[in-house]
């Protein structure tokens, strides 16, 4: 201030020299105060209290250290505390200082406590123990990185290997290894193509195919077929992974076709007894008329040949002797007349016994490969049994001809002459 006074008076004095020199009256010096006014401080006093380093994002490798200092805009001795939530695990906070410390151990990362590549946001704050309203809140993120890469895996839940019937139902869930980078999409191939099955797209998903009846057709020379299904899993980086399921599928019985296919062989057969039964019932009448009017050709005979030799011996006219010598000639001849009109049927006799035969070979095995419930696990052998010894029975007999039922009543009477208790004695096998 002194130095500006001085300066001024300095050059008044030089305009006065001045104007003296060239006659100039000089004009008035201005009245200057003297006294020094004090100096405002205009600087503004920062009274919130805020952390003047916050460095709101880390990224720490795995097996490093942490070890950062927080500080707030204030040099006092009061009290401070430190919070902080949603801290990841491992993560330190000391409540006095505000010093943040953790190590990135492997450990935590192997036990899934966490992840790689996963930003973990972290609530901190601090607030002073003498005035609760003064108080700072915020935010960091961290974030965990290894270049050390494991690659994640898929893992079915059933074994690589596995057997199935057709008809039977395949269901298994498809589950995943994480590793350094989870796995985000799943794909499924396979070695032929199949239908209506639930596909698989992520982790934990459910794979279910119901195995069709006609997956080994008829035309097929092998038993069995060989189903390689292929879970081909892919993270971000398309680091891919493949776990292979083979199906074995053995053939199986499709019960509601394969029942009614039974039946229908079934009814075949019995309706091959019931004719067969009623072919019986007419040969065997042939044989019974037959066999009357040979009896009746031996009574006559033998009847005429005693009356004759009677007559000869105890007659007591001449021609009552004469006639009685003639009769029993008359009782021979009558002989060949018998085998002219009614020769013996040795083929029809044979015929009618085969039938009988046959009739009951095929009740047995009607009844021997019948149904025990409508999912036997024998009903494919016991068919082709039936439909065996059907087409065996019909060649052994491709000969006969067959009489066909007309009503219920021609069936009725042929079961009934065919198990009457005088046709199974005439029948009987005998041993000598």
């Amino acid at each position: 201030m002194r130095k500006v006074l001085t300066s001024l008076f300095l050059a008044g004095l030089c305009l006065f020299a001045q104007a003296q020199r060239h006659g100039v009256q000089p004009a008035p010096a201005p009245i200057i105060d003297t006294i020094p006014k004090p100096v405002v401080d205009t600087v503004k006093v920062d009274t919130t209290l805020r952390i003047i380093n916050l460095n709101p994002y880390f990224t720490l490798h795995v097996d490093s250290v942490l070890n950062y200092d927080l500080r707030i805009n204030r040099i006092d001795k009061t009290p401070y505390y430190w919070y902080m939530k949603s801290a990841p695990v491992g993560l330190q906070l000391d409540r006095g200082t505000g010093v943040l410390y953790f190590k990135a151990d492997k450990a935590f990362f192997k036990s899934g406590k966490l992840k790689y590549d996963i930003p973990y946001t972290v609530q901190l704050g601090v607030q002073s123990l003498n005035n609760p309203s003064e108080k700072a809140d915020t935010s960091l993120t961290i974030l965990f990185y290894s270049t050390e890469i494991n690659p994640s895996r898929l893992k079915p839940t059933v074994n690589e290997t596995m057997s199935v019937e057709e008809g039977d139902s395949v269901r298994f869930k498809v589950q995943c290894e994480m590793g350094t980078f989870p796995i985000e999409q799943i794909t499924v191939n396979s070695n032929m193509p199949i239908s209506h099955f639930r596909s698989v797209h992520q982790c934990d998903d459910e794979f279910a195919w119901m195995v069709p009846f006609d997956f080994i057709r008829d035309n097929d020379t092998a038993r069995s077929k060989l189903l390689i299904l292929e879970f081909i899993g892919a993270d971000k980086f398309m680091n891919k992974d493949t776990a292979i399921v083979r199906v074995l599928v053995r053939p199986g019985i499709d019960y509601p076709k394969r029942n009614e296919e039974h039946a229908r062989v079934s009814k075949e057969v019995q309706k091959y007894i019931d004719n067969l039964k009623l072919t019986f019932y007419a040969v065997s009448k042939t044989i019974k008329s037959n066999k009357s009017t040979r009896t009746t050709f031996d009574i006559t005979s033998s009847t005429t040949a005693l009356a004759g030799t009677v007559l000869a011996t105890t007659a007591s006219s001449p021609t009552a002797q004469d006639l009685g010598k003639i009769m029993p000639a008359i009782g021979v001849t009558l002989v060949p007349v018998k085998e002219a009109v009614a020769p013996t049927k040795l083929q029809e006799q044979n015929t009618a016994s085969q039938i009988r035969t046959v009739v009951k070979r095929l009740d047995y095995m009607l009844s021997e490969n019948s149904l025990t419930s409508d999912r036997d696990l024998e009903i494919l052998a016991k068919t082709k049994r039936l439909r065996d010894e059907l087409k065996q029975a019909q060649l052994q007999l491709v000969d006969l001809p067959m009489v066909e039922l007309e009503d219920a009543v021609n069936k009725q009477n042929a079961e009934e002459y065919f198990n009457s208790p005088k046709v199974n004695k005439k029948y009987k096998l005998k041993v000598n």
